[in-house]
């Protein structure tokens, strides 16, 4: 259903330090595209092959419009972690790496009795959550 996300920063370095250290905790690494100019402009996790023929990925980059990045109200990217202890990882890493919390990890029974969830905000303040099921 989708191909990629592209979340704005204002500070490319900082961003980079904060995504390798949340979504190496959720197992994702760093997309490689052999591209010099777009590696000055945005770093991306996830799957990315054959110069983009296959991109399943989220990218973090200062805007095309070089304008300030600006967060959405109420929009949200959330990574789907395969233990409550990745989950955990995500968060702890987020909150060391200049993240803030918007939600403890722990079950939400609210939305599902199995449904285990932590919410943060990048250094840019964009929304972002790790979770994953089937563990009661």
């Amino acid at each position: 259903m989708l191909s990629y996300v592209y979340l704005g920063t204002n500070d490319l370095e900082r961003a980079t330090r904060f995504y390798d250290a949340t979504l190496g905790a959720l197992g994702m690494r760093r997309c490689v595209t052999n591209d010099p100019a777009w590696d000055k402009v945005s770093a991306g996790w996830g799957l990315y092959e054959e110069d983009g023929v296959r991109e399943l990925a989220v990218w973090v980059g200062l805007p095309f419009d070089q304008e300030a990045a600006t967060t959405g109200n109420g929009t949200m990217v959330a990574f789907r972690g395969h233990t409550p202890a990745e989950v955990d990882q995500f968060h702890a890493a987020a909150l060391a790496n200049g993240g803030s919390s918007e939600g403890a990890p722990g079950f939400r029974p609210h939305y599902n009795a199995d449904f285990y969830a932590a919410y943060v905000r990048d250094p840019d303040g964009n929304k972002l959550a790790a979770l994953c099921r089937g563990f009661t």
